[in-house]
C-alpha cells in the first residue's frame, strides 16, 4: 500500500520541523505544498522517472486524500525532495540531512528507472536469430 499524497505532504512538512501538531497547517498551505508535488513529479516524468503517480492536467482536481501510486520504497526521495522545494515558502533552511537524503533519493530514482525491463532482456531460444543460431557440422 502506498502513502497517500496527504502523507506525502504531512511528512515534508515534518522534514522541515513543521508539524502539524505544532504548527497549525492551512487547507491552503497543504494545498500550495500538493500542487508543488504534482509538479515535481510532473518534471520528473519528462526525465524518465516513472513511480505511477497519478499526473493531473489540471492542477485544480488533484486530490490530497488521494494515494500516490508511488512504490514505498520511493516515498521517502519525494518527502526529502518535496521539503526543499517547499522549504522558502516557510523561512526555513533544510537540514544538511534532508539535502543528502533528496539527492541520494533523486538518484537512487533515476537508478531505479534507468534499469532495462529484465523480461525483456532475459535469453531465450525464441529470441535467437536463426542467422546467429550455431549450425550443425
Amino acid at each position: 500500500m502506498s502513502y497517500s499524497k496527504r502523507q506525502i505532504v504531512e511528512q515534508a512538512f515534518e522534514e522541515l520541523g513543521l508539524a502539524t501538531y505544532v504548527f497549525d497547517m492551512t487547507p491552503d498551505q497543504f494545498d500550495s505544498a500538493l500542487k508543488r508535488l504534482d509538479a515535481m513529479i510532473a518534471e520528473w516524468s519528462i526525465k524518465g522517472i516513472d513511480l505511477g503517480y497519478p499526473i493531473t492536467a489540471d492542477p485544480e482536481n488533484s486530490e490530497l486524500a488521494s494515494s500516490s501510486n508511488v512504490p514505498t520504497w520511493a516515498s521517502q526521495a519525494l518527502i526529502s525532495n518535496l521539503a526543499l522545494k517547499i522549504a522558502p515558502s516557510y523561512g526555513k533552511s533544510p537540514s544538511p540531512d534532508t539535502k543528502q537524503s533528496a539527492k541520494t533519493g533523486y538518484e537512487s530514482l533515476l537508478i531505479m528507472n534507468a534499469r532495462p525491463d529484465r523480461k525483456s532482456t532475459r535469453l531465450n531460444s525464441s529470441h535467437i536469430p536463426l542467422s546467429r543460431m550455431p549450425s550443425s557440422a
